[in-house]
């Protein structure tokens, strides 16, 4: 693997990261009006283990979504770039 393409799969895993963890917020407010029960955080702290185990699948969900998606995408990159 060239460093051109280390350099894209990496920018676009990270990119798809950042977004999933926006993504994550977002869905976990509209469903529950709460804020995301997030390490570290109070949310946390007060969480019920209903609560922080629907946070984990609800997070593990769009993880696995957005690595495939970015992946993918990586993939359409470079096949462009060695043409």
């Amino acid at each position: 693997m060239d460093k051109v393409q280390k350099l894209v799969t990496t920018g676009i895993t990270v990119g798809a990261g950042m977004l999933g963890g926006k993504l994550v917020d977002f869905i976990w407010l509209k469903a529950t009006g709460s804020k995301a029960p997030r390490k570290g955080t109070e949310e946390a702290a007060e969480a019920s283990f209903r609560r922080a185990l629907g946070f984990a699948i609800v997070s593990a969900l769009v993880a696995a979504i957005m690595q495939t998606v970015a992946d993918r995408s990586a993939n359409k990159v470079v096949a462009k770039f060695t043409k």
